[in-house]
């Protein structure tokens, strides 16, 4: 018998081991279970940081089962699926963010809501998940490292919703989406000379931004982040009771609703950005660790999925989504602690939020879709 005739012969889904449960329903049980970890978590402090308030609760773990089913929907989508949509994701995601300007709801001093009938849409939310998609998409397709010319494109690709999210104003989404764009451009691996002429660029650029795109009350926040106790009162009030809160925790906290600074109205925003504070003064560092611990597994995970991608794009685009995961995490934290100034980022999948959450898990579900549509023995899934 010729070998050919042998090879064809083989049942290669009857052959070794089959694809598990894992692969067929597309679910990272691994990621899955970290994630929910994470999530109880959340939930447990929101209850003391709203003081109580079981409704709040309540709203949120709805949220979060719908959340949850949205993420293994999107599990489900093939990542080659998304590469081939990306850009008209992308061209309506720009397009929905000029409704925004020119329709869109004001709220708190910002425009960054369309309103549907029974309930708001906010455009930007959804960008955070087209942006690593579409980069990831356009750069797959090319020869890497990128040529300057390719870099250029990227870079417009990143500034469009960018600058569109910035006259919102929203500084914090804006940063998280320029920051996912820019994480798959650096995996893409870029020349040496275009990242020091990139360093070159940095302060002119800094400047243009502080002069021409940053509101009053953002640079004040900048100001205030310098020195809070310039204006005790007013702008720096936030990080001074959010620091007051974290100290006063020491090691294990004064216990479980039992935090001073959040249940009597000194810290704000305690059941959103502020959240970690009310964690550190009810568990103390101990309990800051515990949830490190948990965020730290998640990253190792997303790590390890994008390691494991059979795909340039399903590398670039796991890439992207972990260390944007990572900046959330870290600019919350400095931002509570007092080392980044505060620019309204959420503690991801603990602070309060139905919109976050969704767009957080979703970004999950797509790295459970390029862990699970994986090759078996040569067989596409």
């Amino acid at each position: 018998m010729a070998n050919q005739d042998f090879v064809r012969q083989i049942d290669l889904h009857g052959f070794g081991r089959g694809p598990g449960l894992s692969m067929r329903w597309h679910i990272d049980f691994v990621l899955l279970g970290f994630l929910l970890l994470l999530c109880g978590a959340g939930l447990f402090i929101l209850y003391s940081a709203t003081g109580r308030d079981m409704s709040v609760v309540i709203r949120q773990a709805t949220y979060l089962g719908i959340s949850l089913f949205g993420m293994l929907i999107v599990a489900q989508i093939p990542p080659r699926m998304l590469m081939q949509w990306a850009k008209w994701f992308y061209v309506g995601g720009v397009l929905l963010l000029l409704a925004v300007l020119f329709m869109g709801v004001h709220s708190k001093g910002a425009q960054r809501w369309i309103q549907l009938p029974g309930f708001r849409f906010q455009p930007s939310e959804v960008i955070k998940l087209i942006m690593p998609i579409t980069m990831a998409a356009f750069l797959a397709k090319r020869p890497l490292p990128p040529s300057f010319k390719d870099v250029i494109f990227s870079l417009v690709i990143i500034a469009v919703p960018v600058v569109l999210i910035a006259k919102q104003p929203d500084l914090g989404t804006s940063i998280l989406i320029g920051s996912s764009g820019m994480f798959v451009l650096l995996l893409a691996g870029l020349r040496k000379r275009i990242i020091f002429s990139a360093l070159c660029l940095a302060v002119p650029a800094i400047y243009v931004l502080w002069q021409f795109f940053m509101y009053d009350y953002q640079k004040r926040r900048v100001l205030t982040f310098l020195n809070p106790e310039s204006d005790p009162w007013g702008a720096g009030w936030n990080i001074i009771q959010s620091t007051i809160a974290i100290g006063s925790g020491g090691l294990y906290g004064k216990g479980w609703l039992q935090g001073t600074q959040s249940h009597l109205d000194f810290l704000p925003e305690s059941h959103t950005d502020f959240i970690i504070a009310v964690l550190a003064e009810e568990f103390g560092l101990m309990g800051c660790l515990v949830l490190l611990a948990l965020y730290t597994l998640i990253l190792g995970r997303g790590i390890f999925i994008t390691l494991n991608a059979q795909t340039l794009f399903g590398r670039l685009l796991a890439g992207s989504i972990t260390l944007t995961f990572f900046v959330y995490i870290f600019v919350n934290i400095g931002m509570v602690s007092g080392l980044l100034p505060v620019v309204g980022v959420p503690l991801p999948m603990v602070s309060r939020g139905g919109t976050s959450l969704l767009t957080l898990l979703a970004g999950f579900g797509l790295l459970m879709s390029i862990h699970t549509h994986r090759s078996f023995l040569g067989v596409s899934r």
